[in-house]
């Protein structure tokens, strides 16, 4: 199955506004027409906080020049943001970072359940 299939069977089957797989050095993998163009430095920022838990708490999540407020999530593996009435959810896995971007109707626990559920699949895989 190709990286493009779990983006589109996977993540936006289920009314995401954006997703994509990207490589933890920050390669894309596979991404929706419409994912934000991001800078490296944001996917650095996202890594440095898998890694120290808790660094992006005061800044904030930037994707694409867009800032997510960092909500609860679980260090090391779930990095969870919030903007206005949608948000974010990054799930780490062994090699790669699982994004998607919602907005309502969606809730957060939603799009937690989407991203989450394929990150633990691709972990359970060695990836």
């Amino acid at each position: 199955m190709s990286w493009q299939t779990y983006v589109d069977d996977h993540l936006m089957f289920y009314h995401l506004i954006s997703a994509a797989i990207i490589g933890q050095d920050g390669t894309v993998w596979a991404q929706s027409a419409n994912f934000p163009q991001f800078k490296p430095e944001e996917i650095t920022a996202i890594m440095n906080d898998f890694a120290e838990p808790g660094t992006l708490a005061p800044t904030g999540l930037f994707l694409g020049g867009a800032k997510y407020m960092v909500i609860q999530g679980e260090a090391g593996a779930v990095i969870r943001g919030k903007k206005g009435p949608g948000g974010i959810t990054v799930k780490k896995t062994n090699q790669a970072l699982i994004i998607g971007i919602y907005d309502e109707p969606m809730t957060p626990g939603q799009c937690n359940m989407i991203v989450e559920r394929l990150g633990d699949y691709l972990i359970e895989q060695g990836l």
